[in-house]
């Protein structure tokens, strides 16, 4: 295993999303959580963090599978009296004979994003070195209400199929900040390696989320930043601006209709370069950037 993170990183995230549910809200209909004194649209923590946990499981994997390393937050099963059952945490604890440090040991998940771990006696919390804040669109939108039927009736002898109501969004930009917290990481163990999958996961993990409602999302702008002492700017997301030029934001359907201006983004790096010992920014090549008018393609140290 590689060594523990020890240097604190912030992690800036956008990505798009068409004609699409970006994260339904289970008490409200499954409608996209929203923001309607802003008009924006909401994506919780908690699903950036499933992206995540999805793609390690389904593709690097973490899959629990013989010796192999694990995803602790995952539905398993188990059989009692030839029925399937889920487990709940103090039996997924047992696969891991409730030692703590094979959990950590084994799951990423747990050494990333921490967690409990609920024993039979007691129960162990593990503060998570990655820490999003909740997501939010850069543009307003709306929620779009559409109709549909299904393929079959409620019920027998019925003349007429279901019907079905989705909610979707026409169009959004999602942000997230995030903070990698070497401080926790001493404790969860989280390691260098883990830091490279997160990075990885957060990325590849929103491209193959390729479900019926969301497809149509794609990654646009991954940037982190490493700092070489214990600081961090703050509110990355909230310095990034759309120029739509003529049409208004409510408008936007895709890249072609905006820039991303990281104009204050760029004076705020350039404020604490000396705190900053690296910058890494992966960009899709549909998103055109501009620094103060001027179109830019790269955000690096040395441009600081």
């Amino acid at each position: 295993m590689s060594e523990i993170i020890s240097n604190r990183s912030e992690i800036l995230f956008l990505y798009d999303i068409e004609n699409a549910n970006p994260n339904g809200d289970p008490l409200n209909e499954n409608r996209p959580r929203f923001d309607t004194e802003s008009s924006t649209v909401l994506v919780s923590d908690v699903r950036l963090k499933r992206t995540i946990r999805d793609y390690w499981y389904e593709y690097k994997g973490y899959n629990g599978i013989g010796e192999n390393q694990d995803i602790f937050v995952r539905e398993t099963k188990y059989e009692d009296g030839g029925k399937e059952y889920i487990k709940d945490g103090k039996r997924r604890a047992k696969d891991f004979q409730e030692q703590a440090n094979v959990i950590i040991d084994k799951c990423i998940d747990i050494r990333v994003f921490g967690g409990v771990i609920p024993l039979s006696n007691d129960s162990i919390t593990y503060i998570g070195p990655v820490q999003f804040q909740m997501g939010k669109s850069l543009n307003k939108t709306e929620i779009v209400e559409e109709l549909g039927t299904g393929a079959f009736a409620a019920s027998d002898k019925k003349m007429q199929a279901t019907f079905r109501t989705e909610y979707k969004i026409p169009y959004a930009i999602i942000g997230f900040n995030g903070v990698i917290n070497e401080k926790s990481a001493r404790y969860s163990k989280m390691n260098v390696d883990d830091k490279a999958l997160l990075i990885e996961g957060i990325w590849d993990g929103t491209k193959n989320l390729i479900s019926r409602s969301k497809f149509g999302q794609a990654p646009l702008f991954l940037l982190t930043i490493d700092y070489n002492e214990p600081f961090y700017i703050g509110n990355l997301r909230q310095r990034l601006k759309l120029n739509c030029g003529d049409i208004n934001e409510m408008q936007i359907r895709s890249t072609n209709n905006f820039k991303l201006d990281v104009t204050e983004l760029m004076a705020v790096l350039k404020a604490h370069k000396a705190k900053i010992s690296n910058i890494n920014l992966k960009v899709d090549s549909r998103l055109l950037m501009v620094d103060d008018g001027q179109a830019i393609e790269k955000i690096s140290k040395d441009e600081l």
